[in-house]
């Protein structure tokens, strides 16, 4: 590649860019007569992929990208993950009311083509229908009108009298006046890999390569994204769509922030997708959330939801939603599905988001304009925190079905790591500045937990939840400098508390002929009772002796306490942490829980003030340009 290609499309941390930005994000684009809601896709971005998440084929076929080709006797449906069409959601939040299936057949004999639709309990009704014997174009349509609750439409092929192809699938609609511009922004921090192979992606694709006006690259590490060749590899074929940023790291929040920050100084009406560096990516998604967005009634937050990486066919969940007075987020709204095989079990019923992650999340420009930017939380809640201040200011955000990307599966990380001092500092300052929490209640639940912790011998997890409740109650200066010097405090301390360290499951600190794997029973029903009990035990040394070994799966707080010393398997599988009954370091714990909790709970209504005074400055452009080192034009 010519050297001074990546020069242009590569900025420094001194300045704006915007008055470098691409030319097609600078105005708003003409619409088609028809505008394109999505494709038939009939074959995954990987072969990791289900074929069957796209289509399901009984008898011989061959499949391509964009083509199924089926042979005489051979059947298919598109009643799958990425084949269905949401028609609930498109009848609920868009002005859509008719759609057009749209296609081309390549038909050696006869073929048989239904338009199929499902209610909110699964039941299937035939839409449309039409015989061909002969190859072209053939369209079939369906009202949107009966779908508010629930339900979906798909398309069913036989081939009847000799092979059939497919081709040049589309689902549409008739386009608004005008399709606003939309850019890409992608958060990585030494990830360079994985982000290298998210932005092939992008560019695997000429349809929805042709639709992205422009693509923004935050690179926040030292391990770079433009060294990799993968990424050099790729960079013509955006043209000049493609920029590159470095800055320090402020974690996903400076990052995505970067991206709204650059995109709406060039055009007020540019929406932004915001796209994590390490997904396997689904091009066909980014469409998807354009299309959706193009068409909604009010402008729309429009997230995509999330697949395993791991486990590919199995959906996280439907929707999620927040719990401010409980301090949880990633809470399955009721009736959404959760941990669900996409091979078995399809989305019927609508279900509403109170917000979506930023795996994949598009942000349209009047949101930017009206709520301002994040706010410098480093990373843990800042997308929780904007979409409850989007729907504060009058903007929902739509979880969209059937349109996703692969994310990794969040059960392979240990939830003893140095973001739970994010998790907690950060829930604490989005549940202050949108919820009047209780101070008896938040101190309450938080003492519980802390507890709990501190018998399992987690020493080093009590720490580094106490250490967020500290600099939660420090107020909005902890935030000046957009979590560096709290990331380096959170990370280092931690080192201080042998259990935190993971080892080699082969070669442990401690002779594996002596561990003795000990199994556990069921959940206590009368669980502060036995917390109480396990306390006293721990405290007394009242615990079984010898050296025990513990499974993932059974490594809840009222079994591990019934040791001194036990040997957890990692969440991640990889390693395996020691644990040791130490009382002089939980009595110096629970002291200062005791003394952390009860300033929380004087202080509380005053630090909840003094974050909410704050937030105009926390999310001005000023502040941002001041944490990233540039100044505005």
């Amino acid at each position: 590649m010519d050297p001074s290609a990546t020069e242009a499309v590569t900025e420094n941390n001194q300045h704006s860019t915007a008055i470098d930005a691409p030319a097609a994000l600078r105005a708003d684009h003409r619409a088609p007569d028809r505008l394109v809601l999505q494709r038939g896709i009939f074959t995954g971005p990987s072969a990791k992929v289900s074929d069957e998440l796209y289509a399901v084929v009984k008898g011989g076929a061959q499949r391509e990208r964009l083509m199924l080709r089926l042979d005489q006797g051979a059947r298919a449906h598109t009643n799958t993950y990425f084949g269905r069409f949401a028609a609930s959601y498109w009848q609920r939040w868009t002005t859509v009311t008719e759609v057009r299936v749209g296609m081309v057949l390549d038909v050696a004999g006869q073929a048989d083509i239904r338009l199929v639709a499902s209610d909110i309990a699964g039941h299937r009704r035939i839409i449309d229908t039409v015989r061909v014997d002969s190859s072209g174009p053939v369209t079939l349509t369906a009202p949107i009108d009966q779908y508010v609750d629930g339900g979906a439409l798909w398309l069913e092929f036989d081939a009847i009298g000799g092979a059939l192809a497919i081709t040049e699938l589309t689902w549409s609609a008739a386009a608004p006046q005008q399709v606003r511009p939309v850019a890409i922004a992608i958060c990585t921090f030494n990830r360079a890999a994985d982000c290298a192979e998210t932005v092939a992606a992008l560019s695997s694709d000429p349809t929805v390569l042709a639709a992205i006006d422009a693509v923004y690259i935050v690179d926040q590490g030292t391990d770079l994204v433009e060294a990799r060749p993968r990424y050099q590899e790729v960079v013509p074929v955006f043209g000049d769509k493609l920029r590159y940023l470095r800055q320090p790291n402020l974690g996903g929040a400076g990052g995505f922030t970067r991206g709204l920050y650059e995109v709406s100084a060039v055009n007020e009406h540019a929406d932004v997708i915001l796209m994590d560096d390490d997904i396997l990516c689904e091009p066909e998604t980014v469409l998807r959330l354009n299309a959706f967005a193009n068409l909604t009634v009010e402008p729309t937050l429009v997230g995509a939801q999330m697949l395993f990486l791991l486990n590919p066919e199995y959906l996280n969940v439907g929707a999620e939603d927040v719990h401010l007075h409980q301090l949880r987020h990633g809470q399955r709204v009721p009736k959404a599905l959760s941990n669900t095989s996409m091979l078995k079990k399809n989305q019927e019923r609508r279900v509403d988001a109170g917000y979506n992650a930023w795996w994949t999340c598009l942000i349209p420009a009047e949101v930017v304009a009206k709520i301002g930017l994040p706010i410098p939380i480093f990373f843990q809640w800042d997308d929780v925190e904007y979409g409850i201040r989007a729907r504060e200011h009058g903007f929902v955000t739509v979880t969209l079905p059937n349109a996703a990307v692969w994310h990794a599966d969040f059960y392979w990380k240990d939830y003893d790591d140095w973001a739970r001092y994010f998790s907690t500092r950060n829930s604490l300052i989005v549940g202050s500045l949108h919820a009047d929490l209780d101070a008896e209640e938040i101190t309450r639940k938080l003492r519980r937990e802390l507890a709990e912790h501190l018998v399992a011998m987690q020493y080093g997890l009590v720490h580094t939840t106490l250490q967020g409740i500290e600099d939660f109650l420090q107020g909005p200066k902890v935030l000046r400098d957009g979590g560096i010097a709290a990331l380096a405090a959170a990370r280092t301390s931690r080192g201080d508390y042998p259990e935190t360290i993971k080892h080699p499951a082969a070669t442990p600190p401690i002779r594996s002929a002596d561990i003795r794997i000990r199994r556990a029973g069921g959940t206590p029903s009368r669980t502060t009772l036995v917390l109480v009990k396990r306390a006293i035990g721990q405290w007394f040394g009242r615990t079984q002796p010898g050296i025990v070994g513990v499974t993932r799966e059974d490594a809840h707080w009222w079994h591990v306490s019934l040791f001194d010393h036990v040997v957890v398997t990692d969440a991640s599988q990889s390693g395996v942490r020691v644990r040791v009954r130490d009382k002089a370091r939980a009595r110096q714990l629970l002291r200062r829980t005791l003394r952390v909790l009860r300033r929380l709970r004087r202080e509380l209504p005053a630090v909840q003030a003094q974050y909410r005074a704050a937030m105009p400055e926390l999310t001005s452009r000023a502040n941002w340009e001041r944490l990233y080192g540039i100044g505005s034009e």
